[in-house]
């Protein structure tokens, strides 16, 4: 953060012009998370914003981002993450395998994290109105975690068909479309899915994409699926 000073003294834009266009970038951010429901901002849609406005200077775009990054976690309690794209791990011979879903494009991209604790953020935050879509969220990641952190298309809705989701199903009570509920994880980074052809057709496989490996949320499946197993394993002693 020492260069900053030195990043603005070089972009030749007045301190007026400089929080404006971090408060745009801001708005824009907390916006953008809101309607999409958490998915990922694009670096390239926050650089487009600033160079949109006739702004030339290279280095312009990245320091009104980490100026952003440094209010929105001083202000209003967030952590601006960059995301690092993992590439999927199914393709064998890249020859025989179709592109990622995913755009190479949107590579570089944004979420936000809430820096505030747990019971805090469960108190005053948190939607209960989307509890259904956090624990379905739970629930797909737990199962390819077990799977290795990768699984066939089948596999998972066979999984899926025993908690009582069907693929076909598009009138369910809390996801109505079940096959775009699942889409709108790879959406938001919790899972990449990827098509691969082989000698006997194609098969689609998900894996855990860059949010689902976040150290955080990795840390919470290990301890769901280790008290999974431990309450299992009690319920075996007990019989």
């Amino acid at each position: 953060m020492s260069e900053t000073p030195e990043i603005f003294s070089q972009c030749d834009i007045s301190e007026q012009e400089k929080e404006k266009l971090v408060g745009e970038v801001i708005r824009y951010i907390l916006f953008k998370t809101e309607q999409n429901s958490g998915c990922p901002i694009r670096r390239e849609e926050l650089t487009q914003l600033i160079t949109g406005k006739g702004y030339k200077q290279r280095n312009l775009p990245a320091y009104v981002i980490n100026e952003a990054k440094s209010k929105l976690s001083s202000i209003f309690g967030y952590e601006l993450r960059e995301l690092q794209r993992s590439r999927p791990s199914v393709s064998v011979n890249p020859g025989r395998a179709s592109r990622s879903q995913q755009s190479v494009a949107d590579a570089k991209s944004y979420i936000l994290i809430s820096q505030l604790p747990a019971d805090i953020y469960r108190k005053f935050v948190e939607d209960t109105s989307s509890s259904h879509m956090t624990g379905f969220t739970f629930v797909v990641i737990g199962i390819i975690h077990l799977g290795g952190g990768k699984v066939t298309e089948e596999s998972l809705w066979h999984h899926l068909r025993r908690l009582g989701l069907h693929e076909n199903e598009e009138n369910h009570p809390d996801f109505a479309n079940t096959k775009l509920a699942l889409e709108a994880l790879v959406q938001k980074r919790y899972l990449q899915k990827e098509k691969v052809n082989g000698p006997e057709g194609s098969t689609v496989y998900y894996e855990l994409a860059e949010r689902a490996l976040d150290g955080t949320i990795n840390d919470r499946i290990k301890e769901y699926v280790s008290q999974i197993v431990q309450k299992d394993v009690t319920s075996l002693e007990a019989d």
